[in-house]
């Protein structure tokens, strides 16, 4: 799998670098060089007149790699501050603060010391990298406090991660959970091999800012954990190093091609049904509908009440139309075998989907649960039972607080006393995947950082950081709209669902801002045209 495909754990990139060094074939002092290397290259595309640069290097090996970007920095011709400890606790970092110190001095590691010298170009904060689980202390936490003025920000570069970053969780330890208020916030951020989690989510974007994968040989290794890696990343929020196109997902490359048969004909490409609510609520429904349609299910039926019918006339005149009133007139349209997707929630009515959801359920049919079926299945738990793995549940926080409250306020905990946090932050993957456990479903919790997880674990994160405009009213139902079309087709569930996300996203960065939740399925031919698919 190519670089940047993939999302790796802070425990699967320690796996990743120590397989890497048991085969005997690189050493950590070569990966330490490598990873400086890289890093001091960026800067120079970014800066490629030669200035003044400090350094701030840690106790760990990314203080290690800082000497290595000052080391290929000076060589470069800048003038070059370095800011370190009076040892490092490992071999290869000291060895490399050894070369440092063959070149010039290390002044002490402090906010007084960052204070009085001169100003600089570019700071790197080479501090805290990856493995960091704990919020910094004394002095060091005084430091970064200092790096989170403004006035640093179009300087900074960040190794790894900016320095008190969990990469786990994309929470900034030691801040109250959900903000970074004078946390240290990069222009770069150079990262090695893969992203992790806490790049993509909480506050990994916004602290990141550009995020660059540089390659450093680790793949080899990588690839050898198999299995091991279940977490996969739909729209990479970061560049590849090597200066390669991105990649488009492979979730999407080997979905859109499902179903697609050069001799099929409509029903051989699915048959979807959106399930509308009464007069006056129409609109999200038919937006669910269309992006099915666009999304390239064969037939799209629109199923109102009778009562709401007339109010469904108008196009798109591709939408099939059909009367349900209740749950035996459901029953008895899923007699029907060719119906193999189904949306329900969409400006249904909250009584409308509770009594509608046993019915639907008991099918064992593909479907979407959205808005109002959501808020049905809270509150009447006992449905919660008849969920399967061909369920999509698709909820905002708000509804992910309602259909699982306990794992909603472990998400929350620590706000009050972030310097008490010990360990990984509980992050918005751990709820997803707890989540869909416990459902039996798959579970796309929605939000800048939409985490896309499956009952076994496997997980997908799409950041859409970049996209403040998708959030306007009806884009969620263009979303249901697009998982259930996928799934008339006969995509698997997680494959569905993490397409769909990466579709919706693709149309909201083709349309720009001032989209309407309209103008996103008219969106999606060019999405498909521009990406080859």
């Amino acid at each position: 799998m190519p670089i940047g495909t993939e999302i790796l754990t802070t425990a699967q990139m320690r796996a990743t670098e120590s397989a890497a060094m048991a085969s005997g074939r690189v050493s950590g002092a070569a990966l330490m060089e490598r990873a400086g290397r890289a890093v001091a290259g960026q800067i120079r595309l970014r800066w490629p007149r030669p200035g003044r640069v400090t350094v701030l290097c840690g106790p760990g090996n990314n203080g290690g790699d800082g000497y290595v970007i000052a080391r290929r920095l000076h060589q470069a011709g800048w003038r070059v501050r370095v800011l370190g400890l009076d040892n490092a606790p490992g071999p290869d970092a000291e060895a490399m603060r050894r070369q440092w110190l063959a070149i010039g001095p290390i002044l002490p590691l402090t906010e007084q010391a960052l204070r009085d010298g001169p100003d600089s170009d570019v700071h790197v904060d080479a501090i805290f990298g990856t493995g960091l689980t704990r919020p910094p202390e004394g002095e060091i936490a005084t430091i970064l406090r200092h790096l989170g003025d403004s006035r640093f920000r179009d300087g900074l570069v960040a190794v790894d991660c900016p320095s008190g970053l969990c990469m786990d969780s994309g929470a900034m330890l030691g801040w109250p959970r959900g903000t970074a208020e004078h946390a240290p916030a990069a222009r770069l951020t150079v990262a090695f091999d893969s992203p992790k989690p806490g790049h993509l989510l909480e506050q990994g974007p916004i602290l990141c800012g550009q995020l660059v994968i540089a390659d450093i040989g680790l793949r080899e290794w990588r690839e050898g954990q198999g299995a091991g890696i279940r977490l996969g990343c739909l729209w990479p929020a970061f560049d590849i190093a090597d200066g390669r196109c991105q990649p488009v997902p492979a979730v999407v490359r080997a979905g859109l091609d499902k179903g697609r048969t050069r001799h099929g004909h409509k029903f051989s490409h699915g048959h979807a049904l959106v399930i509308a609510g009464g007069p006056g609520r129409g609109g999200a429904a038919r937006l669910s509908a269309r992006a099915a349609l666009r999304a390239g299910a064969g037939l799209v039926t629109l199923c109102p009440p009778d009562a709401a019918m007339a109010e469904h006339a108008q196009p798109p005149d591709a939408l099939m139309r059909r009367p349900m009133d209740g749950a035996e007139d459901l029953t008895a349209l899923l007699t029907d075998r060719r119906i193999s997707g189904l949306c329900l929630g969409p400006g249904c009515g909250i009584d409308r989907a509770a009594v509608l959801l046993p019915a639907l359920l008991a099918s064992r049919r593909p479907c979407v649960l959205d808005a109002d079926a959501l808020t049905a299945l809270a509150t009447h738990p006992a449905l919660a039972g008849a969920l399967h793995e061909a369920c999509v549940l698709t909820p905002h926080a708000g509804e992910f607080g309602r259909l699982f409250p306990d794992i909603a306020e472990r998400l929350q905990s620590g706000s009050d006393d972030p310097a008490a946090m010990r360990g990984p932050a509980f992050s918005r993957l751990d709820a997803a995947r707890e989540a869909a456990a416990r459902a039996g479903a798959i579970v796309l919790l929605k939000g800048p950082d939409t985490v896309i997880a499956a009952p076994d674990g496997r997980a997908m994160i799409h950041s859409a950081f970049d996209l403040p405009w998708l959030a306007t009213a009806g884009a969620g139902d263009v979303l249901a709209g697009l998982v259930a079309g996928l799934l008339a087709r006969g995509l698997p569930a997680l494959r569905a669902t993490g397409l769909a996300t990466w579709l919706h996203g693709q149309a909201a960065r083709r349309l720009g801002p001032g989209l309407t939740a309209d103008d996103l399925p008219e969106a999606l031919p060019a999405v498909l045209r521009q990406s080859g698919l």
